[in-house]
């Protein structure tokens, strides 16, 4: 999106003396060429970029020239990057510092590009809950994403299961994520030999949260994505404790990703080998139990035939049978 670009060429040029035409080719993923011409463009419109020749040239602005867009407040630039998700930013207590930094980043835009804003919000948008489920909002998820935001610890009583007894914990929140429509926090748990191991809470089973006056120091190493997709790979290989074996038609080789976990039915296909002859592929498949496979593989119907172990090929036999019986009534 070009507006999107020329906001982020005036911003690095703003943020450095000078720049090459290729430094900024390369910054913005574009060629010199559109380089030359976005920067005409910024001149028509007002934004005083020039150009130096020679061979310590680059593209400059006058001395002084700010852009209005550094006016956000620091809760509306971090909001802005999270406008994508609506029902978040509202669960978090930050729909007003959205809206404020939207409009902000709109009066700054010129006249030409004043739609941007509304013709970007008709084309995308992200649904983060799952189908045919509304999880309630957690009461403290406002109270932990403010402690996450300022780098606060926090003093948190947090329920592991619904027998369980709370424990409390002395926290420092390191991040939110939203999978399927429940939020979760990533926070380390300060020891009297320095820092702990970065563990993982379930907002919703927090009883009670209270953010305390320190801030905690980040290990700038931390990286949130990254350790949240690790995170999310040792809870599937950790439940999928069984093994099954399955014979698969074309069409449920096509379907089994659908049905069983992703990474299961990848990992099987891979080392399942060729067809045979009559093009049935037999795999032997990591699941939760014999009970979790059996509602899965249901959903294959005869694209699946289950090999083993024999007491679910027999709970299948079995369906099959009454399922004749019902149709041939």
């Amino acid at each position: 999106m070009r507006a999107a670009r020329l906001i982020k060429m005036v911003l690095l040029l703003q943020a450095r003396p000078a720049m090459t035409a290729a430094e900024l080719a390369r910054e913005l993923e574009v060629s010199e060429r559109t380089v030359a011409r976005d920067a005409q463009a910024l001149s028509e419109a007002g934004v005083p970029v020039y150009a130096d020749r020679g061979r310590v040239g680059g593209y400059r602005l006058v001395g002084g020239y700010r852009t209005r867009l550094t006016g956000l407040a620091r809760s509306e630039a971090e909001a802005l990057f999270l406008s994508g998700v609506p029902g978040a930013l509202r669960e978090m207590g930050l729909e007003d510092a959205a809206s404020a930094a939207r409009l902000k980043v709109a009066a700054a835009l010129q006249p030409a590009l004043h739609d941007t804003p509304r013709t970007a919000a008709q084309r995308f948008h992200l649904d983060a809950p799952a189908w045919f489920s509304e999880p309630p909002t957690p009461e403290s998820l406002p109270t932990v994403a403010e402690a996450v935001w300022d780098d606060r610890t926090v003093l948190a009583r947090y329920r592991r299961g619904p027998a369980d007894a709370d424990v409390e914990r002395t926290l420092e929140p390191y991040g939110l994520v939203l999978k399927a429509g429940v939020w979760y926090l990533c926070a380390r748990v300060p020891e009297h030999t320095g820092p702990g191991p970065f563990r993982v809470y379930r907002v919703d089973r927090f009883t009670s949260v209270q953010v305390s006056e320190g801030r905690f120091t980040r290990d700038d190493t931390f990286d949130l994505p990254a350790f949240w997709a690790e995170r999310a790979a040792q809870f599937a290989r950790s439940i999928l404790r069984a093994e099954i074996v399955v014979r698969l038609s074309a069409e449920g080789v096509r379907r089994l990703p659908y049905a069983v976990d992703p990474v299961a039915a990848r990992d099987a296909l891979a080392a399942g080998g060729e067809p045979d002859d009559q093009g049935l592929v037999t795999v032997t498949l990591a699941v939760e139990s014999a009970e979790v496979a059996h509602t899965q593989l249901a959903a294959l119907g005869a694209e699946a035939e289950v090999l083993a172990p024999p007491e679910l090929r027999a709970r299948f036999a079995r369906d099959a049978r009454r399922l004749t019986a019902l149709y041939t009534a």
